[in-house]
């Protein structure tokens, strides 16, 4: 059985400003690597096998910060991008209802489906599983995919919290089903010496 832990970025700026970034290649800021670092002493004693990261920066980085200090091999797979969000990339919702009104989440502006993510999303971690059975494997990915991705392969647990930056979920594969036994902690920003594993 494959342990997969699977983390979204370090926060950017434009998470600050609650602007969606989608495949827009937006960098970590000064908090984003800070959070990434202490992720990265909270795992130092653990055993993880390898890192698979989007190929966007902000995930590059926070997998670059972590690998750095633990020695552990990255992988790059680009289906573990965040959604393209099409037109609306570099909005905030305030000037995507100025620009298109109220309705603008119905209208065709070039965003992925969230079937489209939630397919590679699934297909992607079902590979890994698959090919790492009974290894420990971390996933640095986006909050749209990691999230909506996790809402169909974990349907039986009641999930509406949303996924902070750099914060671990800890997803173990099997049958019938996946298991989830850790969920969107981040208990490494507040000084928690346990480790996830």
């Amino acid at each position: 059985m494959a342990t997969l832990g699977l983390i979204r970025h370090g926060v950017t700026d434009w998470n600050k400003q609650y602007r969606a970034q989608g495949h827009t290649d937006i960098p970590l800021n000064a908090e984003g690597r800070r959070q990434a670092e202490l992720l990265s002493e909270r795992i130092h004693s653990e055993r993880w096998h390898y890192i698979y990261t989007s190929d966007l920066s902000r995930a590059m980085e926070t997998s670059s910060i972590i690998s750095k200090a633990n020695g552990i091999e990255i992988r790059i797979d680009e289906r573990l991008r965040e959604m393209d969000c099409g037109q609306i990339e570099g909005t905030t919702e305030q000037e995507r209802v100025s620009q298109w009104g109220y309705g603008w989440s119905k209208l065709n502006l070039g965003i992925e489906s969230h079937e489209a993510v939630v397919k590679r999303g699934r297909e992607c971690l079902a590979d890994l599983a698959k090919q790492h059975s009974d290894q420990n494997i971390l996933i640095v990915s986006h909050g749209a995919l990691l999230s909506l991705t996790l809402k169909r392969l974990l349907a039986h647990i009641d999930i509406r919290e949303n996924l902070s930056n750099t914060s671990l979920t800890l997803l173990h594969s099997g049958e019938p089903r996946w298991d989830c036994s850790l969920y969107n902690c981040t208990k490494h920003l507040t000084g928690s010496p346990s480790s996830f594993i």
